[in-house]
């Protein structure tokens, strides 16, 4: 794989600038860039969110549409979870204690995922090379979507706008069967990781019994306890991951699958034509900015422009980070991408899909 590299070049030191300015709102308002007493509330909600409907139906007699619906709250707590607790610890901004962020980011192996791979993925892939096709793995889903004009363009395509909110739900499921499999041989074979290089044997290892106590949990123990089909406690299983996959999938295609994003590519040497921080700003968009139950739900990921700049950051601290942020922006005459609304993103994107579909010389 070509080596990417971005711009050395910021005459107009954008980023140099920018980095003052949050420095020193921290400073002069005397605060941490990691979490507070809010975030830490706040895991305490999501958590409850994904375990207590687990919990009550173990322990309560009740409807199976009711377990049903209850596992959709399980899915709505375990997207919870993963946007407010693991993504700020995994990326270690949920503490300024380094063992509470271990400890937290390994929330994910009850989200059915992987540290190793998510970091490598999500903190080495695609916070540095954000909508570089073959580089960012998290606009390549395959041939079944086309997420950029520089993907081959297939007759199915076409139909992806319609089809496509139908996959989105199968994310996190996929974690739990093959993905992790499949990324943990590749990233190991290539060598890639976020700080210094694992053992092999113990990153395998790791998976192999995290994925034994993950099925233990969720499929033998409700299996053994509530002494019902294996096949409905299949659906339960897949109505939670399902909720899951739609809203983390959904939150990461309005933030980059938009029109107002770009998907650059580098030249024949492998150079970017931004340097890294205004790279960011084109591949990034931010959607219902001034929404505090979608910020609050969310984990600030609708403040996706102020993550990917500092994602050392807790998100508790980017809707004040956002005007500085802007205004800076605005000040180098450089793109700041939102959508005033969930909604309005929402409608961007599935446009944007739609004419990602049409054959490269119909597109617009």
């Amino acid at each position: 794989m070509k080596t990417i590299n971005f711009s050395r070049i910021d005459k107009a030191k954008f980023f140099k600038t920018l980095n003052k300015r949050v420095n020193s709102y921290f400073k002069e308002n005397n605060l941490k860039k990691t979490g507070n007493w809010k975030l830490y509330t706040k895991a305490i909600i999501m958590f409850g969110l994904f375990l207590v409907p687990f919990i009550l139906i173990l322990t309560i007699a009740m409807p199976q549409w009711v377990m049903a619906l209850l596992m959709v709250v399980t899915g709505i707590g375990m997207a919870g979870v993963g946007m407010n607790v693991m993504h700020d610890s995994n990326h270690e901004s949920f503490s300024s204690k380094k063992w509470v962020n271990k400890l937290m980011g390994s929330s994910i192996y009850i989200l059915a995922g992987n540290v190793y791979n998510w970091k490598v993925q999500h903190n080495v892939l695609h916070h540095t090379f954000t909508n570089v096709k073959d580089h960012d793995e998290d606009i390549d889903a395959g041939r079944i979507i086309r997420f950029s004009k520089h993907a081959k363009w297939l007759k199915v395509h076409q139909f992806q706008k319609y089809y496509s909110i139908f996959l989105y739900g199968l994310l996190t499921i996929n974690w739990a069967i093959t993905t992790d499999i499949k990324q943990m041989h590749n990233y190991l074979k290539r060598k890639l990781s976020y700080g210094k290089f694992p053992n092999p044997k113990v990153e395998w290892t790791k998976l192999i019994i995290s994925k034994i106590v993950y099925y233990a949990l969720w499929i033998v123990l409700p299996i053994l306890v509530l002494d019902i089909a294996w096949w409905k406690v299949f659906i339960g299983f897949f109505v939670m991951h399902y909720t899951a996959g739609m809203i983390l999938s959904l939150v990461f295609q309005l933030a980059h699958i938009v029109p107002k994003t770009t998907m650059p590519i580098p030249d024949k040497d492998g150079n970017l034509e931004h340097t890294w921080a205004v790279h960011q700003l084109y591949t990034t968009s931010n959607f219902a900015p001034t929404n505090w139950i979608v910020n609050f739900y969310t984990g600030g990921l609708n403040h996706q422009v102020e993550h990917h700049i500092f994602p050392h950051v807790s998100h508790v601290h980017y809707n004040k980070l956002a005007k500085i942020v802007k205004e800076t922006a605005q000040e180098f005459n450089l793109p700041y991408n939102e959508y005033e609304t969930t909604r309005r993103a929402i409608i961007e994107h599935f446009r944007h899909l739609g004419n990602l579909g049409k054959h490269p010389n119909l597109a617009s």
